[in-house]
């Protein structure tokens, strides 16, 4: 249960005042003492993850934050920490104390609600106060769910499972598959995996090993090569595969190797449909073509892994980016849950594929960059664009082709 990776997880988040027993509830809940309990205020410094099994829903991970309304400029930190978590949220659960919401606490469920994150409302140490009923009907008017717990007890946590339950998002309940929709059952997709120096000893990637695994779910089956090999063992198949899969930085290639009456795509692109929005991203790659030398780019990787050789978003994308535009771009790197708060430096963001993160998350940037008015693209179709293979790239996915279509007709 605990490898299930972080991106296949509900992300479930407390808010709330200090002391109002966010890490009493999350210790009830999880039945384990995973944050620290005081009566005194500020105890929970950082974000505290508890993954774990929930059921029916499956894997969730819990993220027991500090109290937003910390003081100081450590507290103003540790706000600020908190306040990220609001983008990798799936669901949201205010904690107050029975008898008390205000200001404050319509403050994060409007943030919430703004954002579309489901909300839970817990009223904790119920023993101690009564809520008052105009609170109730408010929050019941506004069809958000509200649950009394005395978590130091146990008392109504199995309410509390049950409101998770029901306020599970869709997007979470049915995962959208990686590849299983873009061939039938019984058909054979080809995976293109380079074994270079980033490539980690003795395993594949999380997006490859996710692919196959999502093959094998829909009744499809695979064949996985090195480019190298591509050619050859297209040759031997007494009938072509129904898809072509690359990793994105052997595009080139291997768009060289496939006969044009095979579907191609690459693994980033995959994950750019399931963890967010294709569609907008290939709106946000057509940005490419207004860059001009000297422009701001920033990369994000969702990962922190140490770069090493030619790393595919500190070295190839710069360099294939800066050939399209003819001249050199100014480039940005961040890396994890860092993001820039104000986007307005840059002309454009190109984002890995998140393969270590929950759909939410990508999708908050998202939405951050088109508040911003900064296109946002990913790595596969940055590459792919730059390269000269863009329309190549989007051929299995009929919609994002058509984007792509309609804004170069006439040119």
């Amino acid at each position: 249960m605990r490898k299930t990776p972080k991106g296949f997880r509900l992300h479930i988040a407390l808010f709330g005042r200090r002391n109002v027993g966010k890490s009493s509830l999350l210790n009830a809940m999880t039945r384990q003492a995973v944050s620290i309990v005081s009566d005194t205020a500020g105890t929970t410094t950082d974000p505290v993850e508890k993954p774990m099994e929930l059921l029916p829903l499956g894997p969730v991970l819990f993220i027991d934050t500090a109290g937003i309304d910390d003081t100081g400029s450590l507290g103003d930190l540790r706000v600020k920490r908190t306040r990220q978590i609001f983008d990798r949220a799936d669901i949201g659960i205010i904690v107050a104390e029975s008898g008390q919401w205000s200001d404050f606490e319509e403050g994060i469920l409007a943030e919430l609600r703004q954002r579309e994150i489901p909300a839970i409302v817990v009223f904790n140490k119920a023993d101690l106060a009564d809520v008052d009923p105009a609170i109730t009907e408010k929050l019941a008017a506004a069809k958000v769910r509200i649950v009394q717990t005395v978590a130091v007890d146990g008392k109504g946590i199995l309410d509390l499972r049950e409101a998770l339950i029901q306020a599970a998002p869709d997007e979470f309940v049915n995962i959208p598959t990686i590849l299983g929709d873009l061939l039938p059952a019984g058909e054979l997709a080809v995976l293109v995996v380079p074994i270079d120096l980033e490539a980690p000893k003795g395993r594949l990637i999380l997006p490859q090993v996710q692919s196959i695994r999502d093959l094998l779910d829909n009744d499809a089956y695979c064949m996985v090569v090195k480019e190298r090999e591509l050619r050859d063992a297209l040759e031997r198949l007494k009938r072509p595969p129904a898809l072509v899969v690359t990793d994105s930085q052997a595009f080139l290639k291997v768009a060289g190797d496939t006969p044009p009456e095979i579907p191609l795509t690459s693994f980033s692109i995959l994950f750019a449909r399931m963890k967010g929005d294709l569609n907008e991203f290939v709106r946000g790659t057509l940005a490419i073509d207004s860059l001009k030398p000297g422009d701001n780019v920033l990369v994000a990787e969702a990962c922190s892994h140490h770069p090493i050789g030619e790393d595919i978003g500190r070295v190839k994308i710069p360099r294939w980016l800066g050939q399209y535009v003819g001249g050199k771009l100014e480039f940005t790197f961040v890396q994890g849950h860092d993001f820039p708060e104000d986007l307005s430096p840059y002309k454009l963001v190109i984002h890995c594929g998140g393969c270590m993160w929950n759909r939410r998350e990508m999708l908050s940037r998202m939405l951050r960059c088109r508040r911003a008015g900064v296109a946002i693209t990913n790595y596969g179709l940055a590459i792919s664009y730059s390269l000269g293979i863009f329309k190549r790239a989007l051929q299995p996915f009929p919609a994002a082709l058509e984007i792509f279509a309609q804004a170069t007709a006439g040119k």
